[in-house]
């Protein structure tokens, strides 16, 4: 879910001297470039904020982290085993009349469902900045991602059970290579035919044509991601509309939907801001809508 939900914010702050190195302002696009012990870095943008700092240290650092990831992919595994004997059973959307002799699959997503990238986000807090694709790049190819808690084990059972494992993601044909290398480091098969990437056969970040095409062919039994988007198009969706959505597949949730817990980015976010890029405005607007108790 990563590449397409995420912006690239220009931040102004005051830039001081200091007598162990030097920095500079470009006036145009309020990036500093800073030398230090006399090394050239590429200009960043700093930002201080408490948003994802939060967010990372509780996926890195929680126990609740980890009980509640375990917990879920547990769960999934046991909807896996009924789903498997129940020919009627199916968690596509997409999924045509006449799926239920179809052989039996799985979606999952992967960045922040099945690749824990808390160290890229990590590291935008402790550089002070905030999202690029040359960062997010720089991540992707050390193939250093985790797997997230569960993960491995409910992969390995489907795949006992003669279950067919794909993972729909917007990592970027481009990115493909390094995925499977990460993937195949935490013992996961994969390959380029069940890794089916945004921008390849003609695909959007939409992830509806991704799952027809799988659906066409296989039973799907269970979705497995930690966005809306993994499940159903929440498009240019409002925050309420975007629960009302969720609200209408009640009966989905935890039995062939399964949903990890990731408050780190994602389109719930984005839904939050539609057409605004400037940072400052971005902040303003997120404060606008939360809610306190005092009037």
């Amino acid at each position: 879910m990563k590449t397409q939900y995420r912006r690239i914010a220009i931040v102004i702050l005051c830039v001081f001297s200091l007598s162990s190195g030097c920095a500079s302002t470009n006036s145009t696009t309020g990036r500093v470039a800073v030398n230090a012990g006399g090394a050239s870095r590429a200009a960043i943008p700093l930002r201080d904020t408490h948003e994802v700092l939060n967010s990372v240290l509780w996926v890195q650092t929680s126990a609740e982290f980890w009980a509640l990831a375990s917990t879920t992919y547990n769960s999934a595994q046991v909807a896996l085993e009924q789903a498997v004997s129940q020919k009627s059973w199916s968690a596509a959307l997409e999924q045509k009349p006449g799926y239920e002799n179809l052989p039996p699959a799985v979606i999952l997503d992967l960045d922040e469902t099945v690749l824990d990238n808390s160290p890229s986000e990590g590291q935008l807090v402790l550089d002070r900045t905030v999202y690029s694709q040359d960062t997010w790049n720089t991540w992707v190819h050390t193939v250093a991602a985790a797997a997230i808690p569960g993960a491995q084990s409910f992969i390995a059972g489907a795949e006992k059970h003669g279950v067919k494992v794909f993972f729909v993601t917007n990592r970027t044909l481009s990115e493909q290579e390094d995925t499977l290398k990460n993937l195949a480091a935490l013992k996961i098969t994969a390959s380029d035919d069940t890794v089916l990437c945004s921008g390849e056969n003609g695909w959007t970040s939409d992830k509806t044509a991704r799952r027809t095409e799988i659906a066409k062919s296989y039973r799907v039994l269970l979705l497995v991601g930690d966005d809306m988007n993994d499940f159903v198009s929440t498009a240019t969706l409002t925050p309420p509309q975007r629960l009302a959505l969720a609200k209408t597949h009640a009966d989905r949730w935890g039995k062939s939907w399964i949903l990890l817990p990731n408050a780190m980015y994602g389109s719930w976010e984005r839904a939050l801001f539609p057409g605004l890029t400037k940072d400052e405005e971005i902040l303003l607007r997120k404060r606008q809508q939360v809610k306190g108790f005092r009037p």
